[in-house]
């Protein structure tokens, strides 16, 4: 395994599936992204974990009226067996506020990432919260 590559590939991996989220189209090529056994924290809510839960929490997401969402991760860090990596970004989620008023928080998220039977990597831990400021 080539790091420096493998390093790419998982940033252009996460770019794919941070454009099919700001699409809000597409559940289940969202949901790919995840491993089945996926765990996600999002700010203020309930813990999510697996992939039917996953499921109606995309779901439920996309069905607000202007929700999106966006992120970037900047750097990626592989472990030595080439089997877990983690990436760090900062993501941007707009929705209405109690009044109806269209806001979009800032964030900052870490997410690990596991090599599956497949070869392809997928978000095992996926957690944000706010960006200070």
């Amino acid at each position: 395994m080539d790091p420096r590559a493998e390093r790419q590939r998982l940033l252009e991996r996460d770019a794919q599936w941070a454009a099919l989220a700001a699409e809000g189209r597409d559940i289940e090529r969202i949901l790919d992204f995840w491993t089945d056994d996926a765990v996600v924290y999002p700010p203020g809510l309930p813990v999510v974990a697996g992939k039917a839960a996953l499921r109606a929490y995309v779901q439920a997401s996309l069905a607000i009226p202007g929700f999106h969402i966006t992120w970037t991760s900047s750097d990626a860090r592989i472990s030595s067996d080439g089997q877990l990596a983690y990436l760090v970004g900062e993501n941007a989620v707009t929705l209405p506020d109690p009044t109806g008023e269209t806001v979009t928080m800032r964030g900052r998220a870490v997410t690990i990432w596991r090599r599956e039977a497949d070869g392809e990597w997928r978000c095992a831990v996926d957690i944000w919260n706010a960006h200070p400021g």
